[in-house]
């Protein structure tokens, strides 16, 4: 099991994933217990729960209390979904969930105030694992979206999340950005709130915007030092080769 980049959870993940695609956990069945799937893979039960959480944003599992986890899709669930960058995800999540977010403005009680609360409280604990943290994210716009109270909307926000987590290369870019960004993360959703709470549209639109504006910029930095590292590395390479001739 190659695990050397990931994180544990992520590879576990994977693992389950693999069996699911290959039929031995297939659609509507149960997956083993948390004590087993621990057993099986040499790992903690609560690495186990952190890949099920994972596996469930991307809509493998349903996690149903008190029942079990049920295997709701198979094969590979990003099949259907466009090739894009992150780039390109990240500018039209700043048109689509603004116009949410002011939407939601008009519609949210005092219950989903609290609701979104909760969800910045996990959110911002930095000792939280990443799994939960995200997961936090994630019902945080999508509970934004259905407030709106657009149904078409709230698919849209849907599936822009399906392809936050399901296209490799997006998941990497937001997974390499949001890892170390968490204070501000928390900033930029405490702001947003801020603004639903004051049933301000123009306000609660601006803060979702300045949301995806700092993401953006903080994908262009991260874009930028690989470049510079990978040109690094290129010109190290060369000045080796250079001198091993010369020493001929």
């Amino acid at each position: 099991m190659q695990m050397m980049s990931e994180r544990l959870y992520q590879a576990i993940a994977g693992e389950i994933r693999k069996l699911i695609d290959s039929g031995e956990f297939p659609v509507g069945s149960r997956l083993p217990g948390e004590r087993d799937l621990a057993e099986r893979f040499g790992v903690s039960r609560v690495t186990i729960r952190e890949a099920e959480i994972a596996l469930e944003a991307l809509g493998l599992i349903s996690i149903r209390t008190g029942s079990g986890v049920y295997v709701t899709s198979a094969g590979t669930p990003s099949a259907d979904l466009p090739q894009v960058s992150a780039f390109d995800l990240t500018a039209a999540r700043a048109v689509i969930e603004a116009e949410a977010a002011a939407l939601a403005s008009a519609n949210i009680t005092d219950l989903e105030l609290a609701e979104l609360e909760e969800l910045i409280v996990v959110m911002s604990d930095p000792n939280a694992d990443d799994a939960a943290s995200a997961e936090a994210d994630r019902q945080f716009h999508l509970t934004i979206a259905r407030i709106a109270g657009n149904p078409v909307i709230e698919h849209m926000v849907q599936l822009i999340w399906r392809m936050r987590n399901e296209l490799p290369a997006v998941r990497a870019t937001y997974a390499r950005v949001c890892h170390n960004d968490w204070s501000d993360r928390t900033d930029e959703h405490a702001e947003i709130l801020a603004a639903l709470r004051r049933r301000d549209p123009q306000a609660s639109r601006n803060a979702m915007r300045s949301h995806f504006h700092r993401l953006f910029e903080s994908m262009l930095a991260a874009t930028e030092r690989d470049a510079l590292e990978e040109l690094r590395r290129t010109t190290e390479l060369n000045r080796e080769r250079f001198l091993q001739t010369t020493r001929i």
